[in-house]
């Protein structure tokens, strides 16, 4: 067995300094900045020698791929390595360099470049040397690999990662012109009880490592335990990486949205940049998913550049790897992504290609963002809502959380409003940007961040809040009342009904919330919902609670006298200078799981009245568009990608369905005025222009799968 000192003198690295929170917001080199469309190449252990390099330099430059990601180490080497352990591909022959030769030709195109390493697994080589560097599930047993038995699973909170892949990484940043290590499955597979994860855990917690009946509490300090040695690894690589390379940077394959097991606000604040590892749909994943990985990622990144990586290939549990997704189908998931502001990278597995009908679609929209990459080069969102993501409620609460935030999500799709998403953490710099910020079942805050809302809301901002929001501490604790009740305008019942069974909402009108509704004396209620208890009797609301009633045997179903409508189930009111919407119930979620169109309306109108009449662009026409608008450093841009499908919420876009003409009112930043209006898509003009008081309207033709109305702009004239 080599001593630990081998692997750190091949690293560059005298001794291992733990992350401390003086790594400050990175800065993004130029290298990673730059690149707007990325080309990922895996190879497989027989592409040496049999596969054809010159193929992909034609490649990449005939799509303008101004990145590469290339895999270059970690399982296996794609070049002559000397770290201990570090097995080379059994094709590479003395004097051969797939990853080099490679890296060489795409410098010479000008491109970036990042080496792909793997750590998840490792041979029999590893585990007879180091059998302490091997995974070990809840019953003492060393892991084989899942799918290939012949490999061994590897710890990645052990000295294989710490050790070993310190080496991997300092030896390619010495070696080779890269500008940063990409590393696969960072996270790594799952629980590890291997004699590093039991001792260190308990060094530093004094816990045993948690089984399936240890208390909640054990398990929660095992994810804060494992995400502090995954952040003191990212450190270790990173400083490696720097003292090679001062210019380059390691980049985690990590992160995502409120379900993420790792923290997008410390894991945003020390990345250059980073990428959306999720590749297709599948299941029954909706049309506009791709738009929201994008902006999940984003609100933890700020202005720093983001990637989405898309698979050419199906995503599915059944791994078909050498796979290709028919063209209408990968095209859409790619404009939705585009659309929200990340930046394309395919993934190719296999330097072979069996069946290449893939390229063509993926060379027609690198293509098209290369002609258009100065509407592309965004500065800033100009959305003004934001919808609140919270990881400290999904890992305190559940999956579930989720169903929350994704039923607001296809509401305001649906309303064709433009938004983001923020992080509940980094609020202090998200409350500026947005006249609305909508809070779906964010049971869990600080005290600090209701008071963050709570002024938000007196300055001018306006709230849409749902179920549970703030009910809670930080820790999960629940409150003797709501957070913001003061806000909401009401207090905590005292209880929460988990599910309702067959319960209504009496609506009592004329009022904006019931728009659609006029003609309509209820509507289904949700599944749960929280009791309440209003600060003002007086009040009146639109949606009154008509509790559950028997739903069988049939004869039986009325409501009884017992329940009359009286419950308020809406707070609507202003609070200082802004607009508060408070649902007790889980109407966001309800959404998601029936959609029915009742409850898309109740949303819908919701939103329009917080926003008071200044979403900042208003688009009116048939079917189903995910709009964004971003500025550019002397452009407008406005995306519109037609999401109308048969197969728009399950299975594949057989082909486009294309819409008819679209009404725009789109109000411009002030200070400025519209030059040239050109459709980057068709390459056609609007219909109809009118320019008034900064306001322009329009029509657009036409949309087949993405439309983007690039607004050139100068300053405006002084009066």
């Amino acid at each position: 067995m080599l001593p630990r000192r081998s692997f750190l003198q091949l690293s560059g690295m005298a001794a291992f300094a733990p992350w401390t929170p003086a790594t400050a917001q990175q800065e993004v080199p130029d290298a990673l900045a730059r690149p707007m469309r990325w080309a990922q190449l895996v190879f497989v252990e027989d592409d040496p020698g049999n596969y054809d390099p010159q193929f992909w330099l034609d490649y990449f430059k005939r799509i303008h791929a101004d990145g590469a990601c290339l895999g270059a180490g970690g399982y296996m080497a794609f070049y002559p390595s000397e770290v201990p352990l570090h097995y080379v591909s059994r094709f590479i022959k003395p004097g051969m360099d797939t990853f080099g030769e490679l890296t060489a030709g795409c410098r010479k195109l000008g491109m970036s470049v990042i080496a792909r390493t793997d750590p998840h697994a490792a041979h029999d080589d590893v585990y007879r040397a180091h059998p302490d560097w091997i995974a070990v599930d809840a019953d003492g047993k060393k892991r084989r690999h899942w799918a290939f038995p012949e490999a061994w699973v590897t710890c990645t909170l052990g000295p294989f990662s710490f050790d070993f892949m310190t080496a991997v990484t300092a030896e390619i940043a010495r070696k080779y012109d890269v500008d940063g290590i990409f590393t696969n499955r960072w996270e790594g597979s799952g629980m590890c009880y291997c004699e590093h994860c039991t001792t260190n855990f308990r060094k530093a917690t004094g816990l045993e490592l948690p089984r399936e009946n240890s208390p909640q509490s054990t398990k929660h300090a095992y994810e804060v335990w494992k995400e502090n040695r995954l952040f003191e690894q990212w450190h270790l690589w990173d400083e490696t990486i720097r003292k090679h390379r001062p210019n380059a940077r390691f980049i985690a394959n990590s992160g995502g949205g409120a379900l993420s097991r790792i923290d997008m606000a410390r894991l945003g604040k020390l990345s250059s940049i980073l990428f959306a590892d999720r590749q297709a749909r599948n299941g029954a994943m909706p049309m506009w998913i791709n738009g929201k990985y994008a902006k999940e990622y984003r609100a933890a990144m700020g202005s720093k550049p983001v990637g989405g990586i898309f698979s050419v290939g199906l995503e599915a549990p059944y791994r078909w790897k050498d796979s290709v997704q028919d063209a209408p189908e990968l095209t859409s998931f790619v404009a939705d992504g585009i659309a929200n502001g990340i930046r394309p990278w395919f993934a190719k597995f296999n330097g072979k290609v069996i069946d290449k009908r893939w390229m063509e679609p993926v060379a027609r929209i690198y293509d098209w963002c290369w002609r258009n990459e100065k509407y592309l080069r965004n500065t800033e969102s100009l959305a003004r809502t934001a919808v609140v993501y919270s990881q400290r409620t999904a890992r305190n609460h559940g999956p579930k959380v989720d169903d929350h935030i994704n039923g607001f999500y296809q509401a305001l799709v649906e309303a064709r409003v433009p938004f983001e998403m923020a992080h509940d953490e980094l609020l202090e710099g998200a409350l500026p940007k947005y006249k609305l910020l909508v809070l779906p079942n964010v049971a869990d805050m600080s005290d600090r961040q209701c008071e963050q809302i709570r002024q938000y809301v007196k300055a001018g901002g306006s709230i849409i809040a749902t179920h549970e929001t703030s009910l809670n501490d930080e820790t999960g604790k629940r409150r003797a009342d709501f957070g913001l009740a003061d806000v909401f305008g009401c207090s905590f019942g005292g209880q929460v009904e988990a599910r309702m069974q067959n319960a209504y909402l009496a609506l009592s009108g004329p009022h904006p919330f019931l728009k659609g509704l006029e003609d309509t004396p209820r509507i289904v209620h949700g599944v749960s919902r929280v009791a309440t208890k209003p600060h003002d009797p007086q009040s009146k609301s639109p949606l009154l609670l008509i509790p559950s009633y028997p739903d069988l045997p049939m004869e039986e179903v009325y409501p009884r006298q017992a329940q009359r409508a009286s419950q308020p189930e809406a707070y609507i009111r202003q609070f200082g200078a802004g607009r508060v919407v408070y649902f007790p119930f889980d109407l966001d979620r309800t959404y998601w799981e029936i959609l029915a169109a009742d409850h898309g309306r109740l949303l819908r109108n919701a939103v329009t009245w917080a926003l008071n009449d200044a979403p900042g662009v208003h688009i009116q026409g048939p079917g189903l568009l995910d709009v964004t608008m971003w500025r550019q450093q002397n452009s407008v841009a406005l995306h519109m990608v037609n999401l109308s499908n048969p197969m728009s919420m399950r299975g594949f876009v057989r082909e486009p369905i294309p819409l008819g003409p679209q009404k725009v009112t789109l109000e411009l930043p002030a200070g400025v005025s519209a030059g040239k209006i050109t459709l980057l898509e068709s390459g056609g003009a609007v219909r109809d222009l009118a320019t008034r008081n900064g306001v322009l309207t329009f029509t657009v033709p036409s949309i087949s799968v993405h439309e983007v109305v690039a607004i050139d702009l100068f300053a405006a004239a002084r009066r």
